[in-house]
């Protein structure tokens, strides 16, 4: 990843400030975003402006200003790295008057790692650089507006274009194929059921048709796909990202699937809850959170899941391990149970996500799938790693091998390659060939285990380490394919150190700011649990969102566009907006201690890289050097709300 990526959030401080003509309230500059709220002073509405990156005052769309009870926000897609201002003005009776600038906000880009970007791929409606790509055209999709957004499509090879209503109905004209105008589609805050879905899903379909690119996207914090899914077939150049999926009930049952026959998709930067109970005894939470069969050249990134019970299955009925490509990288898994992914037949690159209190297991091979698992933190998962039918699957945790089916799976193993995982906490591991592993988070002797048939994964010292063919799996004899040595197939990236790697997906995870949806988990009973969490299953059943409306709501043509650790469970809908100044916080390395300017109370949290806190405080002066030298979250609850900043302690000299 990139390097600016970790030290832009080190910079960040989402600021406010009080400006006289109406007041700004927050400002900040995110991943290719930039967003402000302002108090409203009775004006009809209001127009947005940005400048910077060589444009002047270019106007926002009037739907990405939305108004929220006597506050009114406006969330900018589509911009480029770089500085930007942001320009609000005043409207009444049909004339600008009077408007407020922020301060400069800093815009940083998306992580275009992985898969899905090779042989100079970009999926979706934007280029390489955020900004959307030409000719592309943009629609809003609201509650009000879900089944009326219409836009007329080319569907016919001598230019004939049909009027299209509904967002099933458009992409079933762009499926045709001969519309090959980027599409963007914007989702406006809580979304339930369109009339038209199929199966309860709607299908993005591009019957095998070169050239098209479609991204589904949500707008600000509180973008929400609830109750339907996603399901995405014969496609390619499709993006997916900053939506919240809860409540899912398709008859697939899958937040988003990739059904078959896709290449070049990117999800990523979404988040994934309950969905309704299946069938299946192993559904309870619901099915499948973002699932990928018969696809390839696909990245899943920066995504957070909660508590899922089956995160991400990856292979079905392919039976060939030939072409079949994806990267998962700094997803968080936050106390979600399984399937982080669970592998049959792929080749799989998995790197810098973040394993936090998993009751059943992290990530799992079968099939002759081959598994790179690289720099990968894991705290309290019960099984880093397992391959199917040997090792913790068939020892699970104790001294004894299991003569049936693997606690995992009863299919044929593959093979998992491991490099630079941290693991800590209650776990149970067996590295290819050692003499002792650790069982439940104790290093214990092998004893009778024999490591070189029945081992977890093969641990290398070394990145570029190639897995000998002399390596097997206990099932099926299958070896591992080397594909993430291999130039001619792999892309080009950096990894996170695992610390660096929590300290990115807790900053970036998820949906702008972390989502408008927050929960808090308690690891002291969560992280063992895989049971229903029934006060966090009642908030998202709650869930209505943010009651946001857009400046202009009606059906609209569409238009090529111009642009937490605690001790117990709780749950907050909706980000409230800042009222005051929000505290500067200050960290002072030469005095080892942390400055916080701020009127009014306020609560200091610290918590390591993992989430623990270790320290509290009300005090506007703190004093770390108590603390070990590393890298620590700082959150500030004040009359503003809340402040997070990301510190680097050195060590303190005497």
């Amino acid at each position: 990843m990139r390097t600016h990526l970790f030290w832009a959030f080190m910079l960040f401080i989402a600021v406010t400030t009080a400006h006289a003509q109406f007041g700004i309230i927050e400002e900040f500059g995110w991943l290719e975003s930039a967003h402000a709220a302002w108090s409203d002073n009775g004006s009809d509405s209001y127009n947005v402006y940005y400048s910077g990156n060589g444009i002047t005052d270019a106007k926002v769309d009037a739907q990405l200003i939305r108004r929220f009870g006597s506050k009114w926000r406006v969330d900018i897609p589509g911009l480029k790295a770089g500085d930007y201002t942001l320009k609000v003005v005043c409207v009444k009776d049909g004339a600008e008057g009077s408007y407020a600038k922020t301060k400069v906000l800093s815009v940083i880009s998306h992580d275009r790692s992985g898969f899905a970007f090779v042989n100079g791929h970009v999926p979706g409606a934007y280029k390489i650089d955020g900004t959307l790509k030409d000719d592309a055209v943009v629609i809003y999709v609201s509650e009000d507006t879900k089944n009326t957004v219409s836009l007329d499509v080319v569907t016919s090879s001598k230019g004939a274009k049909t009027s299209c209503t509904g967002l099933q109905a458009i992409l079933n004209g762009f499926k045709k194929g001969y519309d090959t105008r980027p599409l963007d589609i914007r989702l406006i805050g809580n979304v339930t059921d369109p009339a038209s879905l199929d199966k309860g899903d709607i299908v993005i379909d591009m019957n095998h048709k070169e050239g098209l690119a479609i991204t589904m996207e949500g707008i600000g914090p509180d973008a929400t796909v609830n109750g339907w899914g996603i399901r995405i077939k014969n496609a390619q150049d499709v993006e997916i990202r900053n939506l919240g999926f809860m409540n899912v009930d398709s008859d697939e049952g899958d937040d988003i699937g990739l059904q078959q026959d896709n290449k070049y998709v990117w999800v990523h930067n979404s988040d994934f809850f309950y969905g309704h109970a299946g069938s299946d005894a192993d559904q309870v939470k619901g099915d499948g959170a973002l699932d990928c069969k018969g696809s390839t050249y696909v990245t899943f990134s920066y995504n957070h899941f909660w508590d899922n019970g089956k995160s991400n299955l990856l292979g079905l009925s392919e039976d060939t391990t030939e072409d079949l490509y994806i990267t998962y990288h700094h997803n968080w898994y936050d106390h979600s149970d399984s399937r982080h992914p669970r592998v049959r037949f792929y080749s799989a690159h998995v790197y810098n996500n973040y394993y936090d209190g998993n009751a059943k297991y992290g990530a799992g091979s079968t099939l002759g799938s081959s598994v790179f698992m690289e720099a990968n933190y894991f705290r309290n998962c019960k099984y880093p790693m397992l391959t199917a039918m040997q090792g913790s699957d068939v020892y699970e945790g104790g001294s004894t091998r299991s003569t049936g089916k693997g606690t995992f799976s009863g299919e044929d193993g593959g093979i998992i390659k491991a490099f630079n995982n941290y693991m800590e906490g209650s776990y149970t591991f067996i590295p290819y060939g050692a003499s002792k592993y650790m069982q439940k988070g104790k290093e214990t002797s092998i004893g009778s285990i024999n490591s070189q048939a029945d081992f977890d994964a093969y641990v290398v010292d070394q990145r570029d380490t190639k897995v000998p063919t002399s390596v097997k799996s206990y099932a099926g004899a299958n070896t591992y394919n080397n594909f993430d040595t291999d130039n001619s197939v792999m892309y080009s990236y950096t990894a996170d150190t695992p610390e660096d790697a929590v300290a990115n997906v807790r900053a970036y995870a998820g949906r702008v700011q972390g989502g408008d949806f927050r929960w808090t988990f308690d690891n002291s009973k969560d992280d063992a649990s895989s049971n229903v969490n029934q006060d966090l299953k009642d908030a998202l059943m709650a869930y209505s969102g943010w009651d946001g409306k857009a400046l202009h709501s009606a059906s609209v043509q569409g238009s090529s566009s111009s642009a937490k650790p605690s001790s117990s469970s709780s749950a907050t809908q909706g980000i409230t907006f800042k009222t005051d100044a929000a505290p500067a916080i200050r960290y002072n390395a030469a005095n080892h201690r942390l400055e916080i300017s701020a009127t009014g109370d306020i609560r200091v949290h610290v918590f390591s890289i993992t989430g623990k806190q270790v320290l509290s405080s009300s005090a506007n002066v703190i004093d770390l050097s108590v603390l070990p030298a590393g890298t620590y979250v700082v959150q500030i609850t004040s009359a503003s709300g809340n402040t997070v900043r990301k510190i680097q302690i050195q060590q303190a000299t005497f």
